[in-house]
């Protein structure tokens, strides 16, 4: 009887959705599977930020809030992205959303028409393409090398911009590479946007405080006087914070396109959870003393991982200097036989070979556009590392 839409069938099913299933599965055969495919801290949310949502549900703060967010919790935006980014903004060019997934989706909705063309750059989030498709516009992949530590060469930029070109995507530190741009770098992007005028930015910084470096992370609204009014600041607080339950995002940009996206989410979701909010002003007012102390954490874990997968000599993982991934060239295992006598042929294979074998779970590389790479989380304990990194070195040795 029903139909699904032409926009709906031409997405791709999420990789994800179907490496958990396949884990419980293995889980549910009483199998030790080592989860490194999940994109969320293992730590749990501070007790302070905890401690604010129940003292919000006692004072009945559970109505509805004002469509772009609490106006406490877009000041408390406002005062963060001044005193962290140098980034001025007032209340009214802040919207609160249902996570930085919402922030994007609502800021594509808002702004594309049919055939309007986003950059994407690989390897890239996921999402990405798939909301860019679901708003009626075309993702543009960009590939970007290792060579280039997989950031977005301005030559490649300026040679991807048409006439229908909307937006340029930009991630940093990555999901899933661990990339991030250095103000050179994005001074050298934006000496090409500039020629571009109607192209805008979206500037996913969800991982902003994830990073070795504890100084302001680089953004490129502030690489040109005519990038701040062109940039949408696409941020929250469930990485650094442990917070991806809470579902709370929120977005910083130029006052129309802000406005565009309040409408957006007015006819689907509406404003986020008000005790969500009062956890995230929380969140954002405290000090970043102990986000700091688990960053330091995953960039251990990170040293600790590509400690031991250097016994595999297969195998290559950049150094990432942000979030909590390894992005690993597998591309030499390709074409290699299993002890089972199964052929290897593509990321995907290497993927569910280590899981099914090896009961170690990661995600194959062409999910974020990149095939020929997996990538791994630092999201687990260091022992469950150590374990996961010597099932994988283990089975890379069993190969021929």
């Amino acid at each position: 009887m029903w139909r699904i839409s032409q926009r709906i069938a031409s997405i791709e099913a999420s990789p994800l959705v179907a490496l958990t299933s396949k884990i419980a599965l293995l889980r549910r055969g009483g199998h030790d599977v080592i989860d490194l495919g999940i994109g969320e801290p293992d730590f749990d949310t501070p007790d302070d930020i905890k401690d604010a949502a129940m003292a919000a549900i006692r004072k009945g703060a559970t109505k509805y809030t004002a469509m772009p967010g609490t106006q406490d919790l877009r000041e408390v935006i406002v005062g963060k992205l001044l005193a962290e980014n140098g980034l001025k903004y007032p209340p009214d060019q802040i919207i609160v959303c249902n996570g930085v997934k919402q922030v994007i989706f609502n800021a594509f909705a808002a702004t594309l028409d049919p055939g309007d063309e986003v950059i994407v750059p690989t390897p890239y989030w996921m999402s990405y393409p798939s909301i860019v498709k679901l708003a009626g516009g075309v993702p543009v992949i960009v590939e970007c090398d290792a060579s280039d530590g997989f950031k977005l060469d301005p030559s490649k930029l300026g040679n991807a911009i048409t006439d229908r070109t909307r937006w340029l995507i930009l991630n940093s530190p990555s999901n899933p590479t661990g990339a991030v741009y250095r103000a050179e770098e994005l001074r050298a992007l934006a000496n090409v946007l500039h020629s571009h005028p109607g192209v805008g930015v979206l500037s996913d910084d969800v991982y902003e405080h994830i990073r070795d470096d504890l100084a302001p992370l680089p953004v490129i609204a502030q690489a040109g006087p005519d990038l701040f009014e062109r940039t949408l600041i696409a941020n929250g607080v469930s990485k650094a914070y442990a917070m991806t339950g809470w579902r709370v995002g929120y977005g910083a940009g130029p006052r129309e396109l802000i406005r565009g996206m309040i409408e957006v989410q007015a006819q689907s979701t509406s404003a986020p959870s008000s005790v969500s909010q009062a956890a995230a002003a929380a969140a954002l007012r405290g000090p970043l003393d102990e986000v700091r102390r688990r960053a330091s954490i995953f960039m251990t874990r990170r040293d600790d991982v590509m400690n031991w997968l250097s016994r595999a000599p297969l195998l290559k993982m950049l150094r990432p200097d942000g979030a909590f991934y390894g992005f690993v060239d597998c591309r030499p295992l390709l074409g290699k036989q299993t002890p089972d006598d199964k052929s290897l042929q593509t990321d995907a294979d290497i993927a569910t070979w280590l899981l099914e074998s090896y009961h170690v779970a990661v995600l194959p590389g062409s999910a974020f556009g990149a095939p020929g790479y997996v990538r791994l989380s630092f999201a687990a304990s260091t022992e469950q590392l150590k374990e996961a990194c010597a099932r994988i070195v283990r089975a890379c040795s069993d190969l021929r």
